[in-house]
């Protein structure tokens, strides 16, 4: 079908990689205070500071730039399937990241737009 994504796969295919950097960077998905602080790190970090982490000599920093890069990737398959109203299944890490990203991305949203 044209004009739509194939949103399910895609998405499986990025919660795999998601997954894998978890387990380098110990991340424990069923501990939502973890997983909050976690999404709060990736949308706060820079673009500059991800492409740091991405070349970093540690595995650990690396697995974390990519990890903050493929929630990007994520909050984007979110909305695009959401607009297109071809959702993604919520189940495991997907679930409980995406989750975690919308109300970060939620909260930083507010904290632009209120006055100062």
């Amino acid at each position: 079908m044209s004009g739509f994504g194939h949103y399910d796969r895609t998405a499986a295919e990025l919660e795999d990689e998601i997954v894998t950097c978890g387990v380098l960077i110990g991340i424990d998905w069923a501990d939502p205070v973890q997983v909050r602080a976690l999404a709060n790190e990736a949308l706060s970090c820079t673009g500059e500071q991800r492409l740091a982490m991405l070349h970093h000599h540690d595995e650990k920093v690396r697995a974390k730039g990519e990890l903050f890069a493929f929630s990007e990737l994520m909050l984007d398959i979110m909305r695009q399937s959401a607009q297109t109203g071809v959702h993604v299944p919520e189940v495991g890490v997907w679930n409980s990241l995406g989750h975690a990203l919308t109300a970060a991305s939620q909260n930083l949203d507010t904290a632009e737009n209120s006055p100062a």
